[in-house]
């Protein structure tokens, strides 16, 4: 999946869980979830379940601890759908 497409489906699969909008405005590769969004950790489980539904793959619990960052999961979901 090209990079731009990937970010832009990431983007619309946290929106509902941001509590910076300034951050999520300028949200690229470098954006971590937690520190930058505001993202609790409950949340985040909620984004990777989402992440799961959209591109229909599986991510392991030891990927699911890696994925902090915007950078972190499209390198996860690029992986699953090689």
């Amino acid at each position: 999946m090209e990079k731009n497409e990937l970010i832009i489906k990431l983007k619309s699969i946290v929106e509902p869980y941001i509590q910076d909008e300034e951050a999520f405005k300028n949200l690229s590769e470098e954006t971590d979830f937690v520190k930058d969004l505001k993202i609790n950790s409950a949340n985040l489980v909620d984004v990777i379940l989402d992440v799961e539904d959209a591109f229909d793959i599986r991510i392991e619990n030891d990927e699911m601890e890696q994925m902090v960052s915007v950078k972190a999961a499209m390198d996860i979901v690029n992986s699953k759908l090689k």
